[in-house]
């Protein structure tokens, strides 16, 4: 299976911050989740029993880092050339307002400085 280009970021990221903390993905919206298993006649896995399962609420960050010493931030991933969506824009600005550091991520090292608490430029 593909992966596109900012979830290969994403993995990267995530490595570099498992060096300081927990990293945990957050998944936004509504998905599919069901057992996989193989499939003769398509010759490959296939997923049976699906059912809908609710995520996080729309714009959340794609990571949730927990340090260390109990410091928590959000961070979320995009590509040199990502946009940011306006829920995700508004995620941001209101964990920010409450005292959460948060941030756009297009770098593990850019990730990096958010979770130290560095100013990162938004770059939305």
């Amino acid at each position: 299976m593909k992966q596109n280009k900012e979830t290969n970021l994403q993995n990267q990221i995530r490595l570099k911050l498992s060096e300081h903390g927990i990293v945990l993905r957050l998944n936004s919206g509504q998905f599919w989740q069901g057992k996989r298993v193989y499939s003769k006649e398509l010759q490959q896995d296939v997923l049976i029993h699906l059912r809908p399962v609710q995520g996080c609420p729309e714009g959340t960050s794609d990571l949730l880092f927990l340090s260390n010493n109990g410091e928590v931030a959000f961070i979320e991933v995009k590509t040199p050339t990502g946009k940011l969506k306006p829920a995700q824009e508004r995620f941001l600005e209101i964990v920010k307002q409450m005292g959460f550091k948060a941030g756009i991520a297009r770098s593990p090292e850019e990730a990096l400085k958010i979770v130290k608490g560095d100013d990162v430029e938004s770059g939305n």
